[in-house]
């Protein structure tokens, strides 16, 4: 499975009305190239952020929050799953995808390959943790009701395709996303 396929099941599967935070770099691009939408909060800039702010989201709203985030963001920040499974979003799920590699800065490797995330998500408090390695096995975790916080991670190929950038800056990202919630 590549990162385009998974992002687009995973918003395929989605019922809509959701808040989708995705991780800086080709997460966002892929989210952004998938569809648009007002619901979509694009992380620029701020590697390893995406679950605190979708954290904060889920914890101040009744929407369910998706955050698409990537293995070396989890990596960055891992401080967040402990934040996250202590505080219990129940509307909170997080999907990694894991490529082994941070692919916007050359594909250097990351470490994901030596540690089992969701086994850390899991000891960190989150109430669920999936591993997907097929989108068949993607599909089952989404379409699964769980009470949150749910890790899901997912197995991806490294190796990204062209891709624009977000077209969209993080001053219209934020007042359309303050519009959506309120």
């Amino acid at each position: 499975m590549k990162t385009q396929e998974a992002v687009s099941k995973i918003i395929s599967l989605l019922k809509g009305d959701e808040v989708v935070i995705s991780a800086n770099g080709f997460i966002s691009r892929e989210l952004h190239d998938t569809g648009d939408s007002e619901r979509n909060f694009y992380m620029i800039g701020s590697m390893g952020m995406a679950p605190s702010i979708g954290a904060g989201i889920a914890l101040n709203s009744k929407k369910k929050v998706v955050v698409l985030d990537g293995d070396g963001n989890v990596l960055m920040n891992m401080g967040a799953l402990a934040t996250i499974g202590n505080l219990k979003p129940e509307n909170f799920i997080h999907i990694v995808i894991d490529n082994g590699v941070y692919e916007s800065t050359g594909s250097q490797k990351t470490v994901s390959p030596t540690i089992e995330l969701e086994n850390v998500a899991k000891a960190a408090g989150y109430t669920t943790t999936v591993k997907a390695e097929t989108i068949e096995e993607l599909e089952s975790a989404l379409v699964s009701e769980y009470t949150g916080p749910v890790f899901i991670r997912v197995m991806v190929e490294a190796g990204k395709r062209e891709v624009g950038r977000v077209q969209v800056s993080p001053e219209e990202i934020t007042e359309r996303m303050r519009k959506y919630l309120s």
